[in-house]
């Protein structure tokens, strides 16, 4: 899944470890979730959601629709 964390955590300073710390998970976590190899549980989306004051959708962007968009 397709998401922007990297760039609202670049915009408020943050490192990994910064955000990892506010999420309440690892570092490595974070790197994993940014770079797309693991996508969030959907408390850890909302948590996500809520600490960057945005919509799920605004953070999050599934492939099916991203694909549909493209059509």
């Amino acid at each position: 899944m397709e998401n922007r964390l990297r760039v609202l955590r670049a915009a408020r300073n943050w490192s990994q470890q910064d955000l990892s710390e506010r999420l309440e998970v690892s570092r490595q976590s974070v790197n994993a979730i940014e770079t797309g190899k693991y996508d969030p549980s959907l408390p850890l989306a909302f948590r996500i959601a809520e600490l960057f004051e945005l919509p799920i959708e605004e953070i999050f962007v599934s492939p099916s629709r991203r694909s549909s968009k493209a059509i």
